[in-house]
């Protein structure tokens, strides 16, 4: 397993919309052990593909304490969704910023697993608000999309600036 590169707003990449996954087979599991491994190393509830730069309907989450409850979404489609929830958003491609975004608080969604197999499934709470954030990002949206857009180009600007702070200077030629 490797530790994936994370993405980072605002990267252009990030607003690539997904392609359906044709094929589950090793190959994409392998991606879905990666992509695991680069969650919860992060630390994060949530990766989308896109995140990694694999512009494929892939995504995965874990909302459990213990790290102990994994859920792989290839194909993910929502076919309800009720209630609201307000909840504040977090995204490891928007590192250090968190906000408040109106989500569903109860979604059913059809995918299929890790094995290809198809799943209906109700999810409610922090797994179907993580569940709606990941699916934005095979999308191209950001959860920094549901903010003004004053709030948006603070949020880049500092992002950016962070960005530039982290690269090492270049070495002196002599």
């Amino acid at each position: 397993m490797a530790i994936l590169k994370i993405l980072e707003f605002p990267d252009p990449r990030l607003r690539t919309k997904a392609a359906p996954v044709d094929v589950v087979d090793d190959a994409l599991r392998d991606l879905i052990d990666d992509m695991f491994e680069t969650m919860y190393q992060a630390p994060g509830i949530g990766l989308a593909a896109t995140q990694v730069d694999v512009h494929k309907r892939l995504l995965v989450a874990d909302v459990s304490a213990e790290k102990t409850d994994p859920y792989v979404l290839i194909n993910p489609q929502i076919l309800e969704m009720d209630g609201v929830a307000v909840a504040e958003e977090g995204c490891l491609s928007v590192p250090g910023y968190y906000e408040e975004v109106e989500r569903a608080e109860h979604i059913r969604v059809s995918y299929l697993d890790r094995d290809g197999k198809r799943v209906e499934q109700d999810m409610q709470g922090l797994l179907a608000v993580c569940v709606q954030h990941e699916m934005d990002h095979l999308e191209g949206k950001l959860f920094v999309d549901y903010l003004s857009e004053a709030k948006r180009q603070r949020i880049r600007k500092r992002l950016e600036k962070d960005r530039r702070s982290r690269v090492p200077a270049a070495a002196a030629v002599l």
